[in-house]
């Protein structure tokens, strides 16, 4: 029975020797830091991406915002002749729908044809203020990757050079530094992907916008063309 005992005791302790050593090598913080200097820039673009990605969304949702009866309520002013109501509703109304639609009653009695481009260059001007700051996203995505690569080879030529100037070669060291120089690239990648999502996300919603925007132009100059009551 003793024997038994000394068999099973030395293998529990081996085993939560390995778990502590593993949950060690596993901390982020630890697995970051060995990253080295470039993981600051890597950092940097991190913040910059999270910071563009939630000033362009909360931007956004208000741009698509709108009350479902605001055309409704603009097509009975302009039926009933009540221009000056349907303005000052436009005016009083924070988003790109209402000021394309307050361009186009500003050019009610017009051609149809300059009413539209009237619209459609409000429209363009309202899409460009939509997509600003959203190119430093898609630069991030393909920024972040090559940064990674470069400090991982950066530090490859580093353990090469080490081991030819020492001429020592410990497989244990070679796969411990070839961790280390690992980190940059995968943090590259990591952050190159979550840009390159927030990008495609936040285009699509700027297309829902976009179509809104269509619409109501589209709706306008239909109701523009109703005979008034």
């Amino acid at each position: 029975m003793s024997i038994h005992f000394l068999q099973i005791t030395p293998s529990t302790e081996l085993q939560q020797t390995a778990v502590t050593q593993v949950s060690k090598q596993m901390q982020l913080w630890d697995i970051l830091q060995s990253g080295g200097a470039l993981m600051i820039p890597l950092g940097l673009l991190l913040i910059l991406a999270v910071f563009f990605f939630f000033e362009r969304y909360i931007a956004i949702k208000k741009a698509a915002k709108i009350d479902d009866n605001f055309m409704r309520i603009i097509r009975d002013h302009i039926l009933n002749g009540n221009v000056l109501a349907a303005r000052a509703m436009t005016k009083n109304t924070d988003n790109p729908v209402a000021r394309i639609i307050d361009k186009g009653i500003q050019r009610i009695g017009k051609p149809i044809d300059a009413v539209e481009r009237s619209m459609e260059n409000v429209a363009r001007l309202e899409m460009y203020n939509l997509e600003r700051n959203l190119s430093v996203l898609s630069v991030i995505s393909r920024a972040a990757p090559i940064f990674g690569f470069v400090g991982t080879l950066a530090g490859l030529m580093q353990l090469f050079f080490d081991i030819n100037t020492t001429g020592e070669f410990v497989l244990n060291t070679i796969a411990g530094g070839l961790y280390v120089k690992l980190v940059t690239s995968i943090t590259g990648l990591v952050i190159g992907l979550l840009s390159f999502l927030g990008s495609s996300f936040l285009h699509t919603q700027i297309d829902k916008t976009a179509n809104k925007m269509e619409v109501a132009a589209a709706d306008f100059l239909d109701i523009i063309q109703e005979p008034s009551k």
